[in-house]
C-alpha cells in the first residue's frame, strides 16, 4: 500500500477519536499559524505532544512541556544526552531520516511539531493523524532562525509569552558572557572553528549551524575556509594534510561516540595536527558532537553558554 493511500483511512480513524474527545474536553483557543504547508489550526491546550525534529523538542520542554514522542539524535538510540534527565520514558517514534508512523499513532498524538525539512508527502500523512506544524524558515539561510522556529513551535503550544521571556533571559546571558569575554580576550584573538571529528576525518561545520550562532553571538568569528556549500551543514571529510582549514585562534571539536573519538585520539598524535597553531597555543576546547553539531532550541542554547562559560573562567584566570 503506497503512503498517499493511507491517509484517507488515517482522517477516517483520528476523526473518530476526535469525536470521542470532544465530550470530556474544555472549550481552548484556536491559533491559526503560518507554516511550510499553509495555514494550520490548532487548538491551545494540546496536551499529546509529538516532536520530529530536536529544535521542536527543546522548545518545548523549555516551556514546561513533555511530549509524548520525539525521535532519536544522530548516531544515537534516544535523544540528545543534554534533554534526556527533563524526558525519561519518552517514547521514540524514528530518527532524523524516517518516522515510523505507526509508532506516531499509536500515541494518539493532539499536536506533531516537526522539521522545515519535512517532506510534502510525509506532511500529508501526519496531518492526517493530528495538526502538524513545519516552519518556514530556512536554517542556513535566516539568521537566527531557531528563534523563530522556537516561536512558532511556542504559538502551537499556546505559550507565546514564556518563550519570549526564555529568549530574553538567553539573551541577556549571552551579552553578559560577551562582556567577560571581551574584558579578557583581544578582539584579533578570536577566529574559531567547529568541527565534528569522524572516523574518515575532521568535517568543518557550517558558521550558519546553531551552535556557530551562539558562539559567533559572543563574539567569536567562525570561519568556514570557503569549502562548505551552501545550504549544507558541514564540509566533506578533510585528509590530515588539510588539517590547516580548521587552523585558527580557537577550535571547538566535536565527536559523536566512541569511534569519533578514537579518531580524533589518534589523529592528534599526528604531525599534521601537532603542527596547528591551535594546538600549539591550547586553545582546542573539546565539546559534547551531540550539542554542537546536531541540535538546536533554548535548552541547547544554555548548555552550549554553559560550556563557553567554562572557556571563558580559564581566559579570566
Amino acid at each position: 500500500m503506497s503512503l498517499k493511500s493511507l491517509i484517507p483511512s488515517l482522517r477516517q480513524m483520528t476523526g473518530a477519536l476526535a469525536l470521542g474527545l470532544i465530550a470530556s474536553q474544555t472549550l481552548a483557543e484556536e491559533v491559526q499559524l503560518d507554516t511550510r504547508y499553509g495555514s494550520v489550526t490548532v487548538d491551545d491546550s494540546a496536551e499529546r505532544v509529538i516532536t520530529l525534529y530536536e529544535g521542536a523538542l527543546d522548545a518545548a520542554v523549555a516551556l514546561g512541556v513533555k511530549p509524548v514522542g520525539a525521535i532519536t539524535t544522530r548516531q544515537g538510540d534516544s535523544v540528545a544526552s543534554y534533554i534526556q534527565p527533563s524526558v525519561e520514558g519518552i517514547s521514540i517514534v524514528g530518527t532524523a531520516r524516517e518516522t515510523n508512523l505507526e509508532s506516531v499513532i499509536a500515541l494518539q498524538p493532539d499536536l506533531i511539531l516537526a522539521s522545515s525539512r519535512l517532506s510534502e508527502e510525509q506532511y500529508e500523512l501526519l496531518s492526517a493523524v493530528a495538526p502538524t506544524i513545519v516552519p518556514s524558515v530556512n536554517v542556513f539561510q535566516q539568521e537566527g532562525a531557531w528563534k523563530e522556529e522556537s516561536k512558532l513551535f511556542a504559538k502551537a503550544l499556546g505559550r507565546e509569552e514564556e518563550m519570549d521571556k526564555v529568549l530574553d533571559d538567553i539573551a541577556e546571558r549571552a551579552t553578559g558572557l560577551k562582556d567577560r569575554l571581551d574584558a579578557s580576550m583581544p578582539d584579533t584573538g578570536r577566529n574559531a572553528s567547529l568541527a565534528r571529528w569522524m572516523p574518515q576525518g575532521a568535517l568543518l561545520m557550517s558558521n550558519k549551524l546553531f551552535a556557530s550562532n551562539v558562539l559567533a553571538s559572543l563574539g567569536f568569528e567562525m570561519q568556514t575556509a570557503g569549502i562548505i556549500d551552501e545550504n549544507r551543514a558541514h564540509s566533506s571529510p578533510l585528509s590530515l594534510e588539510k588539517l590547516s582549514l580548521i587552523d585558527g585562534d580557537w577550535l571547538f571539536l566535536a565527536t559523536l561516540n566512541e569511534d569519533g573519538r578514537e579518531a580524533v585520539e589518534a589523529a592528534s598524535k599526528s604531525p599534521a595536527f601537532q603542527r596547528l597553531e591551535v594546538v600549539k597555543n591550547d586553545r582546542v576546547v573539546p565539546v559534547d558532537g551531540q550539542l554542537f553539531s546536531s541540535t538546536s532550541g533554548p535548552m541547547a542554547a544554555n548548555a552550549i553558554l554553559d560550556r563557553l562559560e567554562m572557556v571563558i573562567e580559564q581566559t579570566e584566570q
